[in-house]
C-alpha cells in the first residue's frame, strides 16, 4: 500500500466548476462485471463470453477507494453511491461499506443493484455496515418483458424479494429504477405505479439514454417524461414537490390521494446539467466528470506511485475547477455518436 498523509491534515475546500456547480456526490463503481445483459446497458453481442473485463489487480483496493473518498470529502463530497456493473459481485462489499461509513464528512452511503444477489442476510449485513439506502433496477412486472430486457431470464419475483429484503433490513424507502423504452415496456408504466402505490417505495421512471456506444440508442426509442407523467396523472392525479436538495436528478411528484411518491429522470427531454454535482469513479480509478464523458482522469496511477493526499486533492481541484460538462443540454442526433464511457463501467 502506498504511503498516505492523514486527510485530516488537509484543509477542507469545497470545489466549484466553471458553471458554479459544487462537487457533492461521488458515484463509485466497484466492478465492471454484471450478471445481467440488459439491452440498454450491456447487450450480449458486445459483452459476450470473449469480452475482456478488468483483471482483479487493476481494480482499486478497498483501502484505495476509502483514501480517495476521504480526499473527495475534503473537496465537498457528502454522498457516496456504490455502483457497478453489479456491485454485489464484488467480494466482501460489506467491508468496504463499513470502512466508508467512518469517513469524516460523508453523510450518506447508497447502493444501486439489480437485486439478484440481495438476500435478506446480505441486506442486513449491508445495513449494519453503514449502508443507508438502496436503489433496485426493475423495468417491468411482467416476466416475459423483464426477462427479455435483462437477457438472462432472471424473474421478476426474485427482484421483488430483494426489495422486501431491503425493506426488512431498514433500507427503506427503496427506490425502484425503471428505464422506459418505446416499443418495449412503456405499457408497464401504469402497472409499476399501481403495484408500488401505498408501499412507501418510490418508482423512478428513467428516459432511455444514449450512455456509451453499445446500446443502439435512437431518439425514436425515448418515451418522454411528459408522456410518462400524463399516463400516470390521468389515472392517479399527481402534483410536483420540491427536491430534497439542489442537484437531485429526479423530478419528484406525489399522488394527490396520499398514495406516495414517484420520480422522473428526464436527461434527454429535460436536461438537468445546470445543477449537476456528480462525479464518477471507475473500478480502475478513472474519474469521469460526466455520465457521457469519453475520457477519464487516472487517480490509480497517482495512488500507486505514492502521491500525498495534498497532491491528490490538488489534482482533483485541477479537474473540477475547469469542468464545463453539459452534454444533455447539447444533445442532438449527431452528438450521441461521439465516443463515451459505457454505463456498465461507471454506473448510472
Amino acid at each position: 500500500m502506498s504511503p498516505s498523509n492523514e486527510t485530516t491534515g488537509l484543509t477542507a475546500r469545497p470545489l466549484m466548476d466553471t458553471l458554479g456547480r459544487a462537487l457533492v456526490d461521488l458515484r463509485i463503481s466497484v466492478t465492471d462485471r454484471c450478471n445481467f445483459r440488459c439491452r440498454y446497458c450491456m447487450p450480449r453481442e458486445v459483452f459476450g463470453p470473449d469480452f475482456a473485463f478488468l483483471p482483479h489487480e487493476d481494480l482499486l483496493t478497498f483501502e484505495e477507494i476509502v483514501r480517495l473518498s476521504s480526499v473527495f470529502a475534503k473537496a465537498g463530497v457528502k454522498k457516496l453511491r456504490i455502483t457497478g456493473g453489479e456491485p454485489l459481485l464484488r467480494r466482501d462489499l460489506e467491508q468496504l461499506i463499513a470502512m466508508l461509513a467512518k469517513t469524516p464528512g460523508i453523510q450518506d452511503i447508497a447502493l444501486t443493484t439489480n437485486g439478484s444477489l440481495l438476500t435478506q442476510k446480505r441486506a442486513q449485513d449491508l445495513k449494519e455496515a453503514g449502508l443507508r439506502r438502496v436503489t433496485v433496477s426493475l423495468d417491468s412486472l411482467r416476466d416475459e418483458v423483464f426477462m427479455a430486457m435483462n437477457d438472462v431470464r432472471f424473474p421478476v419475483q426474485k427482484v421483488l424479494e430483494a426489495i422486501r429484503a431491503a425493506e426488512a433490513a431498514g433500507l427503506a424507502p427503496v427506490k425502484i429504477n425503471m428505464v422506459v423504452k418505446r416499443g418495449v415496456n412503456e405499457q408497464d408504466v401504469l402497472e409499476m405505479a399501481e403495484y408500488f402505490r401505498g408501499s412507501g417505495h418510490i418508482v423512478r421512471y428513467i428516459e432511455y439514454m444514449d450512455v456509451g456506444n453499445s446500446n443502439g440508442w435512437r431518439m425514436d426509442d425515448v418515451v418522454p417524461a411528459s408522456e410518462i407523467l400524463e399516463r400516470i396523472h390521468a389515472k392517479w392525479p399527481l402534483h410536483a414537490i420540491a427536491p430534497h436538495r439542489p442537484g437531485e436528478v429526479a423530478t419528484r411528484y406525489v399522488y394527490d390521494d396520499g398514495g406516495g411518491e414517484i420520480g422522473i429522470i428526464a436527461s434527454v427531454t429535460r436536461a438537468f446539467c445546470g445543477t449537476c454535482t456528480r462525479a464518477r469513479l471507475s473500478p480502475e480509478g478513472q474519474l469521469f466528470t460526466c455520465l457521457f464523458s469519453g475520457r477519464g482522469h487516472d487517480f490509480r496511477a497517482r495512488l500507486r506511485r505514492g502521491e500525498t493526499d495534498e497532491q491528490l486533492f490538488d489534482y482533483l481541484a485541477s479537474i473540477w475547477n475547469i469542468r464545463r460538462d453539459r452534454y444533455s443540454e447539447m444533445r442532438t442526433e449527431a452528438t450521441h455518436r461521439r465516443k463515451k464511457v459505457e454505463m456498465s463501467h461507471i454506473g448510472g
